[in-house]
């Protein structure tokens, strides 16, 4: 029998009696071409193939960085939010979510004392820190390594929210100052910061404009992240409750001490504004903290777009040190002597690792490699004096080969892909609606007001709002949209509060208001002056009855 046909019978009797081989050849990570078919399956594949026997053979996990599970992989998009008590890190993931979460505490004071990681579910409620990482679906299994005091302090909050369909936020104990700071927190703080940092895909630092000191804990956070410089940005938030004089000053010392702290001439990217959905109170800058908004709602959207590539570029970044620590490795084995029992090998030990510096020159001339691909030479002096250098192997060139092969030819070819993968994050947008920042949760009694009672609500109050009707309305009685939004615009509102706004009251969607609208639109402001909650559809008690014969206001 000629081998094409022995191959064709094998085929159909293979996928005749193992169903699930015809599963595999449908979803084989190569195609034909030897092109990756997923970009996520081929980084899995490729990092499990060529990467990983490096970095196992050569102690990278001890030194830099952990395995990355399948979990890794799949994870969606994460955005670590850092700074001090009371700077609005929970309130700034409530306004993004667009609603509260299981566990969120906001207050003045210190509130948050866990590591909470919001999540999506389909039923809210919350996973608590040793439950979390015994969840082997979720990508935290690794923290069970900080020992009980931190996981007493790590919850997973659920939330139904559909913004966190394709992202999720980390919201971090409020870094402590002054006399507190010196307080042991129980496990090792900077060590967790670190390893979230090392996966998440954005870290949010935020700065409170009425109280801009570092402290000595904050400083040392902030400067174990230096290395994920690409990931920082910066916010400081609260600046509508100080004046435009005071507003310049409090920039120019927060760039001046950042600089100082990250040792850098060019800091990151810094988002001014009032990161919630409360009245501005000096609305002088409106313009610039909305831009401001903007331009950090549109970072944010990029996330799920680009997580294939963010994961490439770490796969690439992760091989690069772990090319650089098997040379290390081996050089360090090679100048154990061999054979020799009388040699000291303590002493001799002990010599290399006081003179690392040197070797790292060395390598680092004779391999042509970054002095950014070195591990800190104090760390690494620290870590080496646990392990025996003559048990160190010696330089495998295929294992080197292959890394050098995935860099060159594997992962550009995966990088075709990634344009696609990105095209399926389109609907993220609209589907988790992150293109505005609407506020649609209904926590409190005031949108609920006349429910259950006959006639409509707004009806008494109708003589303070016709009274401003009367003065705005004079194109066919109606008020459009320009005069609207300069009379709304005196409740110092966020723009995107009195958008969704001006959308529950146009019940009939013909881009103007009528008496009844405007009077609605009123209460609307009224209400959420008061401190309650929109919806994202308006109610049916809601509804002036002069337009009961219309759909409802779009969400």
């Amino acid at each position: 029998m000629h081998f094409a046909q022995s191959h064709s019978l094998l085929r159909c009797k293979c996928q005749q009696f193992f169903p699930s081989c015809r599963n595999f050849l449908k979803t084989r990570i190569f195609d034909k071409n030897n092109s990756f078919a997923n970009v996520t399956e081929g980084l899995k594949h490729l990092y499990k193939t060529k990467l990983l026997p490096l970095e196992e053979k050569y102690f990278f996990h001890d030194f830099y960085l952990p395995k990355i599970t399948d979990q890794d992989f799949d994870a969606k998009p994460m955005i670590l939010l850092m700074g001090q008590y009371s700077t609005g890190k929970t309130t700034l993931i409530k306004y993004l979510i667009n609603g509260d979460f299981p566990g969120m505490r906001i207050g003045p004071e210190p509130t948050t004392d866990k590591f909470i990681v919001v999540m999506h579910g389909e039923k809210e409620g919350y996973i608590p820190g040793n439950a979390l990482v015994a969840d082997s679906s979720k990508p935290f299994t690794p923290l069970s390594s900080f020992g009980n005091s931190f996981l007493n302090r790590l919850q997973c909050s659920l939330s139904s929210s559909p913004r966190l369909g394709e992202i999720s936020f980390i919201d971090t104990p409020g870094i402590l100052s002054g006399e507190k700071q010196r307080i042991d927190r129980g496990y090792d703080f900077t060590g967790v910061l670190e390893w979230f940092a090392e996966r998440v895909d954005r870290i949010i630092l935020l700065f409170d404009a009425n109280k801009l000191d570092i402290s000595d804990e904050f400083r040392r956070s902030i400067e174990i992240l230096k290395v994920h410089d690409e990931k920082i940005r910066i916010v400081l938030n609260k600046a509508d409750r100080i004046g435009h004089q005071e507003l310049l000053r409090v920039y120019g010392a927060l760039m001046w001490s950042l600089g100082k702290v990250l040792r850098t001439p060019e800091v990151s990217r810094v988002y001014v504004g009032s990161f919630w959905d409360q009245p501005l109170q000096n609305d002088m800058f409106r313009k610039l903290f909305e831009d401001e908004e903007m331009d950090l709602m549109k970072d944010i959207q990029s996330l799920p777009r680009n997580n294939t590539l963010r994961k490439l570029n770490d796969i690439s970044k992760r091989a690069r040190l772990a090319k650089t620590q098997a040379y290390l490795i081996a050089e360090l084995g090679g100048q154990m002597p061999t054979f020799n029992i009388f040699s000291n090998k303590a002493a001799i030990q002990e010599n290399l690792i006081d003179n690392l510096a040197s070797m790292f020159q060395t390598i680092q001339g004779r391999y042509r490699l970054s002095p950014g691909d070195f591990p800190q030479l104090e760390k690494a002096q620290e870590k080496l004096r646990a392990y025996d250098f003559s048990k160190f192997p010696s330089l495998n060139e295929d294992l080197i080969n292959a890394v050098d092969e995935m860099m060159v030819k594997d992962l550009p070819q995966i990088m075709s892909n990634i344009p696609a993968e990105e095209s399926k994050q389109n609907e993220f947008l609209t589907s988790a609606g992150l293109e505005n920042t609407p506020f649609g949760y209904d926590q409190g009694v005031g949108i609920n007001e006349g429910k259950s009672e006959r006639g409509w609500v707004v009806e008494k109050y109708r003589q303070k709002y016709d009274s401003i009707y009367d003065s705005l309305a004079h194109n066919d009685n109606k008020i459009v949209v320009s005069v609207a939004r300069e009379e709304m615009m005196k409740s110092k509102l966020p723009s995107n509060v009195l958008g969704k706004i001006w959308n529950l009251a146009d019940v009939d969607g013909d881009g103007v208001l009528d008496r009844d609208e405007f009077a609605l639109s009123m209460h609307l402001i009224d209400i959420k002056l008061k401190g309650h909650e929109l919806p994202d559809k308006l109610p049916e008690h809601l509804i002036p009855p002069s337009k009961k014969n219309h759909a409802p206001s779009r969400p």
